[in-house]
């Protein structure tokens, strides 16, 4: 039997069991013995590789993390650690890869493709800043996330008259930040894509205060600063009560949205159709609410999409 081999890398996302679940089900459609590969790329190195049963993925499609665990791998960045993976692939004949994962994982899968080995690309990471396509798996389940706590912290912060600066994950990315901060309605969102001077929004916060509306959230992505920092900031300047949250991991675990688990499956779907049908380095995604593949240098040639206008929408709810 022909054999296929999936591997997650990089930070866990919710929605990645649906995506293995799909590869597995889908390469068995095509007659395909699909081997899960532990550890990210660690485990392609090191032979961790375990031929999946359709008991591995029952009752995984809601379970956030990922079934065959992650990791991130400093030794594949090297020549000898390819090296080492390659002599593995051989060795369990697996005639194509499927590589779910963000940005460093991404890279990863380029090179296997450079090498010769049938590889896809699945956009895995919950910073949504992978620029071929609109979503990647997890984003939309961290942004529900972060705005369930929203409601939580309000719900405390209303009770003491005082602001909550809440901060987010998303590395460079203000995605996590504006999509919850927009749905739960922040009344300021600071990004790394728009510079924005801490005293207009200190200002902000006091002209609520003087307006009577003694609670006001605000929702700092990780690459604008730190919510702790920006508390100080506040404090320093003016007699605002304010206090400082990191959610943190949170932002990762948790069962996937239903709107992740159908991009994920989708996704591995068509990655295992591309294997089948004698294509490599794809990266898979979806535009318009289209699934989309395109070569994979391209892909990550793409820089990620901010979409300026919700930022702008935002601002001009928070006035009044």
């Amino acid at each position: 039997m022909k054999r296929i081999g999936v591997l997650t890398s990089g930070g866990d996302t919710p929605g990645m069991n649906a995506a293995i679940r799909a590869v597995l089900k889908i390469g068995i459609h095509y007659g395909y013995a699909v081997m899960g590969v532990y550890h990210g790329y660690n485990g392609l190195i090191d032979g961790r590789i375990h031929q999946l049963q359709h008991s591995d993925v029952d009752n995984m499609i809601h379970k956030g993390g990922t079934l065959l665990r992650t990791a991130r791998c400093e030794a594949f960045k090297t020549e000898e650690g390819v090296q080492k993976a390659l002599k593995v692939i051989r060795a369990y004949n697996l005639e194509g890869i499927v590589v779910i994962g963000g940005d460093g994982s991404a890279r990863g899968a380029q090179v296997l493709h450079q090498k010769g080995v049938p590889t896809m690309l699945l956009p895995g990471t919950i910073d949504n800043d992978m620029g071929f396509t609109d979503y990647t798996i997890g984003f939309d389940t961290a942004s529900n996330s972060v705005m369930t706590e929203i409601y939580k912290i309000r719900d405390t912060m209303r009770s003491h008259d005082r602001v909550g600066v809440l901060e987010v994950m998303g590395r460079s990315s203000g995605d996590i930040a504006l999509r919850a901060g927009l749905a739960g309605g922040a009344d300021i969102v600071l990004v790394p894509e728009k510079k924005q001077d801490w005293s207009a929004a200190a200002d902000h916060l006091v002209a609520n205060k003087l307006k009577g509306k003694l609670t006001s959230i605000v929702i700092m992505a990780e690459g604008a600063g730190s919510a702790d920092d920006f508390k100080l900031f506040v404090r320093n300047n003016t007699d605002v009560d304010i206090r400082s949250i990191v959610l943190g991991y949170i932002q990762r675990g948790g069962q996937p949205t239903a709107f992740d688990r159908v991009l994920a499956t989708r996704l591995g779907a068509r990655a295992v159709e591309l294997l089948n049908e004698g294509s490599s380095g794809r990266a898979i995604g979806m535009r318009k609410n289209a699934i989309i593949d395109m070569d994979i240098d391209e892909a990550l040639a793409m820089p990620p999409q901010f979409d300026m206008s919700l930022l702008e929408l935002n601002e001009i709810l928070a006035k009044f």
